[in-house]
């Protein structure tokens, strides 16, 4: 089973994710319950092991994939001249993807390579005549219109 490549700069989200999903536990005055977990340090604070806990699933794919290289890096380049509010909608669209179904994605896939080359009143005359279509109708133009299978 391939992997999909992944950014460097979704791995450095999925890092900062993971440091920041910590459980945090509510105190209960009554109860006596446990305190509030610790702030995890800066990156500079860090002990060298979870650094390196960090950055290995980074290191397996740049090793693994040298082709995907120039990509990773060139995501992890625009990733850092984000905007917070930038950042955030790419990551509210990337958990719109990982929760489509493998149908769905496909017809994503296939609108986009069809608007890639597209100009702007181009692109929005496709989303009109998107909308105004049954589902058989955007079906049939997917199987129409269906990207190359990477394989």
């Amino acid at each position: 089973m391939k992997y999909p490549t992944l950014t460097l700069a979704a791995l450095l989200l999925a890092g900062t994710a993971a440091l920041a999903a910590t459980p945090v536990f509510a105190q209960d005055k009554d109860a006596g319950t446990e305190p509030a977990a610790p702030a995890l340090p800066a990156w500079d604070e860090l002990e060298p092991a979870q650094r390196e806990l960090l950055v290995a699933p980074l290191r397996e794919r740049w090793n693994a994939r040298p082709e995907a290289r120039a990509r990773m890096l060139s995501h992890a380049q625009r990733w850092k001249e984000m905007t917070p509010e930038q950042r955030q909608r790419a990551r509210h669209g990337m958990h719109r993807w990982e929760k489509m179904d493998p149908e769905h994605r496909q017809r994503m896939r296939a609108l986009f390579e069809k608007m890639r080359g597209m100009d702007r009143e181009e692109r929005a005359a496709l989303r009109r005549q998107w909308r105004e279509m049954s589902p058989e109708q955007r079906k049939a133009w997917v199987e129409e219109n269906a990207p190359a299978q990477a394989d």
